[in-house]
């Protein structure tokens, strides 16, 4: 009799044990060397044996109904040569009519009887039971691993497995790739592809070494796990692992990518850097920009788009609105002399409202660290049977709810005590970086730093006017200040008042508590 051998290894079982092909295709041979088997083809193939549709073994099964002859077949257990009850029911019709009329395992025996086919049903069944059922045990450790808020599978880019504690963590390096990316997209200034170049040219590369096609940057974009949420089949899971990206740079990500998404054909536009900057101040129409033509060659005019009916402001050429802008700008400077004086007091500020809420937070952490006790003592009373399943419940969801009030009171305490720290440390650079700023020709800083700056911005009359924002507007109303400038410098950039040499203790700092 001839015999058709079969192994197989699934790249998707998690039985450890199992051998691989190599070592089945040994076994078997010297199986069949010993109990005297002519082998007249081998079948081998890597594929799991839970669903129908494995190429190698349906072709085995027309190769044996094919047969003039009845053949035999010989691996290592029932499990490889089926996991269904499809292809476990064909070798059972193949023997039922008797095609095949031997099957031969070194670990399992058989015999055609109506004995041996019920036990071969029976492995059959068997392995079934035992794929249906590690499907389920995996698919149940997944979910409660979600409720833990651990990740299920590989970290993704940015992140590391932690094998220990089964976590991930994030990357030193990778990490602040992420950040990185989420900040310039933020910008809109790049595209998908224009952003897996910049990540090429810092290394980040696929697999080939070609940039990171634009679905792969879509995902990464948008996906919530770097903001601390994990989603599994639409539902959201809270994550325990550290968050890359915060919250508010996450969602203006998110509004960039949906801008991206439905592209509107325009026109060609001109190079207009001023313009949607400012209204009308008769009659609150728009102001648009054109070429026109004169005797020096092509100027660009700014003027009111005249949409509310007849409005008598004049044309403003560009090189005139630059130079009001630019001396606009000017007022919100301060000198480096005062900046640094006021760096080094916010520093200070910084240091003591540090140690004075660190009291507090201390306290805060005592109230944590004793709430968890109470639940780890819970947790292990009721694993004792000493207390009733709905008492812990009860206890327990009481318990769970302090400890996240507490930590909700730490994190807004600990937010709120130097909240107006960096906002103040931001306003003093910028502030400062006012006249350099003025006097470069990058025009859309310029705009950007304008629109910060001033809110109502408008033009009446050739002259262009905004409404100062907070804190600018201390700035803008120049107050006393007598820096190392020279008295040209001064009076160039509006620097007048009270002959002192430093701001009044105090007197910046108000200002974001309004």
């Amino acid at each position: 009799m001839k015999f058709f051998l079969y192994a197989r290894k699934s790249s998707e079982d998690e039985e450890r044990q199992i051998m691989s092909i190599e070592a089945q295709l040994v076994e078997l041979s010297e199986f069949a060397q010993k109990e005297n088997i002519t082998i007249f083809e081998k079948f081998t193939e890597s594929k799991s044996a839970k669903t129908p549709g494995r190429m190698v073994f349906n072709k085995m099964i027309e190769k044996i109904y094919a047969s003039k002859e009845p053949v035999g077949i010989l691996a290592w257990h029932p499990d490889r040569l089926a996991r269904n009850s499809v292809d476990g029911g064909q070798i059972i019709y193949l023997i039922d009519i008797g095609k095949i009329t031997s099957l031969r395992f070194p670990t399992f025996w058989f015999e055609p009887t109506p004995q041996g086919l019920f036990m071969l049903q029976v492995a059959f069944g068997q392995s079934k039971y035992f794929s249906d059922n590690l499907s389920e045990n995996v698919k149940r450790g997944n979910r409660q691993k979600l409720r833990r808020g651990e990740l299920p599978g590989l970290a993704p880019f940015g992140y590391i497995n932690n094998l220990k504690n089964h976590t991930i963590e994030p990357d030193s390096i990778k990490a602040k790739v992420v950040k990185k990316v989420f900040e310039e997209f933020a910008t809109g200034e790049y595209g998908l592809e224009s952003m897996a170049n910049r990540l090429s040219f810092w290394g980040v590369v696929s697999a080939t070494g070609k940039p990171l096609a634009k679905g792969t940057i879509h995902r990464l974009l948008t996906n919530q796990l770097y903001i601390g949420i994990i989603v599994r089949n639409g539902e959201a899971y809270e994550g325990s692992h550290e968050p890359i990206i915060p919250k508010p740079l996450f969602d203006k990500v998110q509004e960039v990518v949906r801008k991206r998404s439905r592209p509107t054909r325009s026109r060609k536009k001109h190079n207009f850097p001023f313009l949607g900057l400012f209204r009308c101040g008769e009659c609150g129409g728009a102001i648009t920009a054109q070429f026109c033509k004169g005797r020096g060659g092509l100027y660009r005019y700014y003027r009111c788009t005249k949409k509310f009916g007849k409005c008598s402001q004049k044309y403003l050429q560009d090189k005139d609105l630059l130079q009001q802008i630019r001396a606009r700008v000017r007022h919100v400077f301060i000198p480096n002399d005062w900046s640094n004086k006021m760096l080094a007091k916010v520093d200070e500020w910084e240091t003591n409202e540090k140690d004075n809420t660190k009291e507090y937070s201390q306290k805060l952490d005592n109230q944590i660290k004793e709430t968890e006790n109470k639940i780890d003592k819970l947790v292990n009373a009721f694993l004792e049977n000493t207390i009733e399943k709905e008492t812990y419940l009860a206890k327990k969801n009481e318990l769970i709810k302090s400890k996240t009030d507490l930590l909700a009171r730490k994190s807004a305490f600990d937010h709120k005590g130097l909240m107006w720290i960096e906002p103040l440390r931001e306003w003093i650079k910028s502030a400062n970086h006012a006249e350099k700023l003025a006097s470069t020709n990058d025009f859309s800083e310029i705009k950007s730093f304008v629109e910060k700056i001033g809110t109502n911005h408008r033009l009446i009359d050739r002259k262009i006017a905004w409404d100062w924002q907070k804190p600018y507007v201390f700035t803008s109303e120049r107050p006393v200040a007598r820096s190392s400038m020279s008295a040209g410098r001064r009076h160039r950039f509006g620097w007048q008042g009270r002959k002192e040499s430093n701001p009044r203790p105090g007197f910046w700092r108000p200002i974001f508590y309004h």
